[in-house]
């Protein structure tokens, strides 16, 4: 029974597939002819031009040119970057004073674990600090902010906070007035 099915499987496959030929050849005849008729249109064309052709050779004249190299400086992208401000205000722990644009990396419930990271921080050589705020994030009121890097202007700040990217991934611009 099961070479019987096997069998009749096999046959109408190979006749279905022997069935369906390929266009190919239809497409290309009517490539072929609809590329005779173009043949056929350009040189009656230019058979009712006239008898008289005109041969006309073009040599390319040399042309000396001068090249000025020319130097850019680059142009930094205007940064679009999310800078966030503390409702509540902020209030430095540790540290130095904050300045407009801070680089946040860290935020705690508690105080030791700030400081803790902070510590990590100035033995990279960052001027690092801790801040308190009064805000209320899933029921728990007054964050310790660790502040990696602090500064006057904006593309610093995000400079400094795409570098420590890579380690602090959560890394964010806080402004404080």
């Amino acid at each position: 029974m099961k070479k019987t099915l096997f069998c009749a499987l096999s046959l109408c496959s190979a006749v279905l597939l022997t069935a369906c030929k390929s266009q190919e050849s239809a497409y290309r005849q009517a490539y072929e002819k609809a590329k005779a008729q173009e043949l056929a249109q350009g040189s009656s064309q230019a058979a009712g031009a006239g008898a008289e052709t005109t041969t006309v050779a073009v040599t390319p004249a040399e042309e000396t040119v001068s090249v000025t190299p020319v130097t850019t400086t680059p142009t930094h992208a205007t940064d679009n970057s999310d800078v966030r401000t503390i409702d509540g205000g902020v209030s430095v722990v540790s540290g130095n004073s904050l300045k407009a644009y801070s680089v946040v990396v860290g935020s705690f419930v508690t105080q030791a674990n700030a400081e803790g990271l902070m510590s990590t921080l100035k033995e990279k050589g960052y001027d690092a600090r801790v801040v308190k705020t009064n805000e209320t994030i899933n029921g728990q009121t007054g964050w310790f902010r660790v502040i990696a890097s602090s500064f006057d202007d904006k593309a610093s700040a995000a400079q400094s906070r795409d570098e420590l990217s890579s380690t602090y991934a959560g890394a964010w611009l806080l402004y404080h007035k």
